[in-house]
């Protein structure tokens, strides 16, 4: 058995490919092992490393983040005013 040595494959911890003990001890922490000086979550990550929304909702379904708007277009397709919060 190797002591501090590297796994003969490379193992999965909170989607991070961990390929020795101290690696899976960050990604347990949900700290990048490639960029550890990121931080958990990568909170400390240079503009270059961050990224956007997985998803951005546009047409119909933005719609839904605003649930004013949404109530007021479904009373119009109702065929008039309804209140929607009796």
């Amino acid at each position: 058995m190797a002591i501090g040595g590297d796994y003969p494959s490379p193992v999965t911890v909170n989607g991070f490919a961990c390929h020795n003990c101290t690696e899976v001890d960050e990604a347990k922490k949900h700290i990048d092992p490639a960029h550890p000086k990121d931080g958990p979550f990568g909170v400390d990550a240079p503009p270059e490393r961050r990224h956007g929304p997985a998803v951005i909702l546009d047409g119909k379904a933005a719609e839904l983040k605003d649930g004013e708007k949404l109530a007021q277009r479904r009373a119009q397709a109702l065929g008039g005013a309804a209140d929607l919060q009796a």
